[in-house]
């Protein structure tokens, strides 16, 4: 009925604006890092400038891992179907605990929405053996190529290799960012479609409640199905400008 579906995209709409909140938080560490990383690139930094730029770069490592465990009604948000398990441990490096699991919704009759971020695509596991610069290519093994890097020196690393896959994992992140954004314009839409079919239902029945039952039900399988149609149309439109996004 539409308050199951009502209380499905409340939920849903929960889970995304966190993500969200998380994604952004972790954006702005990574502009950080780049920032940090030209500076150090450019061969003019003393060895203790370079030691605290490795410094923060591991700290804001630590800020990104915790934005991974964000949790929404004490669920982690970004470990995929294993909601209880946090993603990132102590103990256990970068590497991610979780799986890639989806989080859905039922928002209308036979259309589920996917509600959260798979952000192990982007974060990775880091370091696939501790002080080895082999890895999954991923966002922390980039920033810990970064951060190691920047304690050696290497300035000729970080203006070549570590910046460049550190804009190719940026670019990764803002997809998944624009991928939640079109979430939330879908938890949006329905959001919207079922406040007017309960307006609507609600009016009728003080109107008319002596109504004919079975056209009553005809009208609300009626009102349902429109509903369902429109939610795949804005899935539809949605999904285009993401494309269109990311193609430009």
């Amino acid at each position: 009925n539409l308050t199951s579906y009502n209380n499905n995209v409340t939920d849903g709409t929960g889970w995304s604006q966190a993500a969200n909140t998380s994604l952004t938080n972790i954006t702005n560490a990574v502009q950080r890092v780049r920032e940090l990383t030209v500076e150090a690139a450019n061969g003019t930094q003393t060895t203790a400038d370079m030691q605290a730029s490795a410094a923060e770069v591991n700290q804001l490592i630590d800020e990104i891992k915790q934005e991974g465990n964000a949790q929404y009604n004490g669920q982690y948000i970004f470990s995929g179907s294993a909601t209880t398990t946090a993603p990132y441990q102590s103990g256990s490096g970068d590497a991610y605990a979780g799986n890639t699991g989806q989080v859905t919704r039922e928002i209308a009759p036979n259309t589920p929405l996917t509600v959260n971020a798979d952000l192990s695509s982007v974060l990775g596991s880091g370091q696939t053996t501790p002080g080895q610069p082999a890895g999954d290519g991923k966002l922390l093994n980039t920033l810990r190529n970064i951060a190691d890097d920047m304690q050696s020196g290497n300035s000729s690393a970080l203006s070549g290799s570590d910046l460049s896959q550190l804009d190719t994992n940026f670019n990764s992140l803002n997809g998944l960012i624009a991928n939640m954004g079109a979430t939330q314009e879908r938890l949006t839409l329905a959001s919207s479609r079922i406040q007017a079919l309960q307006t609507s239902d609600a009016s009728a029945l003080s109107s008319t409640q002596d109504a004919d039952m079975a056209q009553t039900e005809v009208n609300f399988s009626t009102e349902q199905a429109a509903l369902t149609a429109a939610l795949q149309a804005g899935a539809h439109i949605v999904q285009q400008s993401l494309m269109n996004f990311l193609s430009s």
